[in-house]
């Protein structure tokens, strides 16, 4: 039973919230930081030629998308391990603690850049990210658990710690990553992993007793109601339950068989595609006889779940079955935008690596410098900020874990300081010393230019997130806030549109085109349309999830929820494999343009079934 008052939390006061949040704050912007600057350079690694200053592994497109897609779909699905273990046997702060070390040796493992540390290191990011990702925001929920007016603002501050880590994961990792080694740009993100691991283990007891040890059912209620609150709670939910002749409907042991062959199939043929494929066949789990059932696997996988879905909804309530109906469709939203979107690490890195126009000089090149050193050190200016304020209140009883942050930040600074002094020289407008070059480990240059990094694109998703974000906040509390179909259909048209731009700009690519020099500004409106697509969607997806779905079951759907996900990011990498065929046979132009076309059509079509969703949703906003 938790003891430990939301009152006392606000004792350590920062910014008008508990201290404790701005600690999440920083562990999250760390393993943000860790977990995007390895995803921005991973395909690059893997595609990079084996030969010249920057090896790569020289595998081919579709391989590297193989691999990346698998890798991205088990990352989700472990969420639902790691959430199980925090809820059922270690308590949430464990959970963070164990998959924060996990991460920290897996991004230690590919730094290695050997074939058996590189697998490891995926396959230790896969567990940590599951042990860590859903058990962070569960802290923040039971801290604020007394103070629900403050939890929306709580909720902002700790989304701007996400995209903050991954804004400079990606700019710095990114960056060293091409320029200087892939292994720094590996070793770098496991570097700051281990700082968040630290801060957060030091700092462990200002979250008193929150998420030390699991808590049993009726310990939750005693600890947030008197016996007179249950007691009036069971009648009103009786009371609900017989208007709407709602009933529980547990699983039978023929389901839960169900459930666990769709799982052994589904988790064997996303490991085995991957392997199967870069292996040239060599290595295939699904292959019986020289026959590859690979397909029949994961079809009949897919065709045994929906049945499951489909026959489990046909035994709640009418009003029950429609609205569990609305969360499917939602979700259905969900998988076709992840499809998209996913393919910013994958397509839309290697289009921008070789098919754009990268290199700036004169004029052009002096302006993005200056834009370049303004989004970098601004942000990292006010987190500076944050960190003191943090310092303030929490120096004297947690000095280590203060120690380790500011560390941290020493070294983001030197690093962030390092790079543009580099990129000022580069091209042109710094002069150095040989002696100060030969100190900075800085090449001397002989063409004056700046090269932008392929990986640098991803951060401006980050970037127009944090610049967006209040103003589709405002628009969602107006008397203009649209529908959730409208939202989620307007968030498809806006990536469509975003693909568009691209297709157009690489229109004149001839088939089977190994470079171009397309203009970049193509690349900035489609991560441009592209975030303004995700506000309208990844934030509201889970909000109508907790809305519709009767509390009892909130954890089945969020799963079926993180499924789609999961299953949108391997097919997002699928979808990344034919891009080579399609680009040989029909341009690359083509590939983004049938995204486009299948992207707003979806949108198109979730609008157009506004009035029945909402019908379904039986008056939930």
């Amino acid at each position: 039973m938790s003891t430990t008052t939301t009152n006392d939390f606000f004792k350590t006061n920062v910014l008008g919230h508990p201290a404790g949040l701005f600690v999440l704050f920083f562990t999250e912007m760390w393993e943000r930081f860790s977990y995007y600057g390895m995803r921005a350079l991973l395909v690059m690694f893997l595609t990079a030629s084996i030969t010249g200053s920057h090896p790569g592994w020289g595998w081919p497109q579709e391989h590297a998308y193989a691999l990346f897609g698998s890798y991205t779909a088990l990352v989700y699905l472990s969420t639902m391990l790691g959430g199980y273990f925090a809820d059922k046997l270690i308590g949430y702060r464990w959970a963070v603690v164990v998959g924060a070390f996990l991460m920290t040796l897996g991004h230690a493992s590919m730094a290695i850049e050997t074939p058996f540390f590189i697998y490891l290191g995926l396959t230790l990011l896969i567990f940590g990210t599951g042990f860590f990702k859903p058990n962070m925001t569960s802290i923040i929920s039971e801290m604020y658990k007394d103070k629900p007016e403050k939890k929306d603002g709580a909720y902002t501050i700790f989304y701007m710690g996400v995209n903050a880590g991954a804004f400079f994961g990606i700019l710095l990792c990114g960056y060293l990553g091409e320029k200087v080694g892939w292994s720094i740009g590996f070793g770098l993100a496991g570097i700051f992993m281990l700082f968040g691991l630290l801060q957060f283990y030091f700092s462990q007891r200002i979250f008193g007793d929150i998420g030390l040890k699991p808590k049993k059912a009726d310990e939750i209620a005693l600890a947030n109601s008197d016996a007179s609150e249950i007691n009036t709670t069971v009648l009103e939910e009786k009371e609900v339950n017989k208007n709407n002749e709602d009933k529980k409907v547990p699983f039978t042991g023929w389901q839960l068989a169900v459930i666990a062959i769709c799982s052994i199939l589904g988790l064997v043929w996303v490991i085995n595609d991957p392997a199967s494929k870069i292996s040239e066949g060599s290595v295939n789990f699904l292959s019986i006889g020289g026959h590859d059932l690979s397909n029949i696997a994961i079809i009949t996988a897919l065709l045994l779940f929906f049945g499951l879905l489909a026959y489990r909804l046909s035994q709640y309530s009418t009003i029950t079955r429609q609205k569990l109906l609305a969360v499917t469709f939602f979700a259905a939203l969900t998988f076709c935008f992840f499809v998209v979107f996913e393919q910013a690490p994958g397509t839309l890195t290697i289009f921008a690596r070789d098919y754009t126009d990268r290199i700036l000089t004169g004029g052009a090149s002096l302006v993005f410098l200056v834009v370049n050193t303004l989004i970098a050190v601004v942000p990292l200016a006010i987190i500076t900020w944050v960190l003191f304020k943090l310092f303030k209140q929490t120096f004297k009883n947690y000095a280590l874990a203060n120690i380790f942050l500011s560390l941290s930040f020493v070294i983001i600074w030197i690093i962030t300081i390092w790079m543009l002094t580099k990129d000022f020289y580069s091209a042109g407008y710094l002069h150095l010393s040989d002696r100060t070059l030969e100190a900075l480990k800085i090449d001397k240059v002989t063409e004056k230019l700046t090269e932008i990094p392929a990986t640098w694109f991803n951060v401006l998703n980050s970037l127009f997130i944090i610049t967006l974000a209040p103003l589709f906040s405002k628009w969602w509390e107006s008397k203009f806030n649209p529908s959730a179909n409208a939202k989620f259909g307007i968030g498809m048209i806006l990536l469509g549109l975003g693909m568009g731009f691209i297709a157009y700009g690489g229109r004149n690519i001839e088939p089977g085109a190994a470079s171009a020099s397309v203009g970049m500004y193509w690349l900035v409106f489609v991560y441009l349309f592209h975030t303004m697509g995700e506000l309208c969607i990844s934030p509201v997806g889970l909000s109508y999830v907790s809305k519709l779905v009767p509390g009892r079951m909130i954890a089945f759907m969020f799963g079926v929820w993180y499924l789609a996900i999961a299953i949108a990011n391997k097919v997002a990498g699928i979808i990344g494999e034919n891009s080579t065929d399609i680009a040989n046979e029909k341009g690359i132009g083509t590939f983004f343009m049938i995204i486009m076309v299948l992207a707003i059509i979806v949108g198109v079509v979730a609008i157009l079934l506004n009035k029945p969703i909402k019908k379904l949703m039986h008056g939930v906003k």
